[in-house]
């Protein structure tokens, strides 16, 4: 089991949760309120976890609004850097932005991890603890979607996603135990070469949700479709569908207590590399499993949570998750669903925002299970 994540130091500061909050009202203002200007102050997370050992970074969490109008979104960026005892290290920026009036979101992300090792278990819906070999390698992502406003709250556009993979280690053996890594069962051009990955395609987007950061109601759909082909420069040429429904009510007249709701799909055709094979596991999709505990070229999960406010800026968090993955929709019947549930503590870094930082424990079948520390709700 994974330690737990532990958030450190100057997350309720006083200054920095002044500067992210809005003003009460002054929407006519011809200049931004000073509530609104966003906050680059940076704050430490320190973690562990038996891939890593000791971490430790900062990360700085602006959320902001474009124009003054009070009915556009607030939008939101990240951007974390850390490093580990054992050299590990990733710089992180993600964001997303509603500019003024809503007429355009631009959502994206770039990554780079550098020798980040990862449990590998191979393919399928069958895998067992006793496939778990080590692998480890550099990875740049890069996406990027442009969407323009249709109608109110739904959008529709471009977006592109580029995969840079290199250095593919694998660890033969630990201890004076020898190993034949799962990895193996692959094509040898996937880990005996840099692979680089690139595709696009369209989006459409109903984003009803009253605040994209914590949401007390609302529904959303995502639905999409990447298209990685040679003309692209891409390695490997494949499609990608992905699903991704939510739906949040309140379930008390104060919103104290919220329901929330989500179902994805990933379904693959063509040549999938391992590394863009769907996965279930991780802080975001089945907590209580491994990221990639399960991979493959199909993917279907639903998730629940009950989201209830405690004292001052603590909430709870009650959720659960199935799923599965197969290389056909036809192999979800083999290995059993998988299941995996928890509870968790969410601290309100930016109250006025709606801003969290989590912390979860979740459990799956099999003994696995998870701590897991993360900034934004899972869904």
């Amino acid at each position: 089991m994974r330690l737990g994540y532990l958030l450190l130091l100057l997350i309720i500061c006083p200054p920095l949760v002044r500067a992210q909050t809005q003003p009460p009202a002054a929407e006519a203002q011809p200049t931004k309120a000073k509530g609104d200007k966003p906050s680059f102050i940076p704050f430490p997370i320190v973690f562990s976890q038996p891939e890593t050992g000791l971490g430790y970074g900062l990360a700085v969490l602006p959320v902001f609004r474009l124009g003054t109008d009070s009915t556009t979104r607030k939008s939101n960026a990240r951007l974390i850097g850390w490093r580990t005892q054992n050299k590990q290290s990733l710089i992180q920026l993600t964001h997303s932005v509603f500019t003024p009036g809503e007429r355009f979101l631009l959502s994206g992300e770039a990554s780079f991890y550098n020798r980040f090792p990862i449990n590998y278990y191979g393919f399928g819906p069958t895998t067992t603890l006793a496939d778990k070999s080590v692998i480890e390698y550099q990875v740049f992502v890069f996406q990027q979607r442009a969407l323009k406003r249709l109608a109110p709250a739904f959008f529709a556009g471009l977006q592109y996603r580029l995969t840079d993979l290199r250095n593919v280690r694998v660890n033969e053996g630990i201890g004076n135990v020898p190993l034949n890594s799962r990895l193996f069962d692959r094509p040898a051009r996937e880990y005996e070469q840099n692979t680089f990955i690139a595709g696009l395609g369209p989006a459409l987007l109903y984003d009803g949700r009253d605040n994209v950061l914590s949401t007390f109601r609302g529904s959303y759909l995502d639905m999409s479709a990447l298209f990685n082909g040679k003309g692209l420069g891409s390695d490997y040429r494949f499609t990608r569908y992905v699903l991704d429904a939510r739906h949040f009510r309140s379930l008390t007249t104060d919103n104290s207590t919220i329901l929330a709701l989500q179902l994805v799909g990933q379904l693959q055709a063509g040549d999938v590399p391992f590394r863009e094979l769907a996965n279930l596991g991780g802080a975001n999709l089945l907590r209580g499993y491994y990221e990639g505990r399960f991979r493959d070229r199909q993917l279907l999960a639903a998730q629940a949570e009950i989201r209830r406010a405690l004292f001052g800026r603590f909430n709870g968090v009650l959720f659960g998750g199935v799923g599965q993955v197969g290389n056909t929709l036809g192999d979800f019947d083999r290995g059993g669903l998988k299941l995996a549930g928890g509870a968790g503590l969410r601290f309100q870094f930016n109250r006025r925002d709606r801003l969290n930082v989590r912390l979860d424990y979740g459990v799956g079948r099999g003994s696995s299970s998870g701590v897991y520390f993360g900034i934004g709700e899972s869904f």
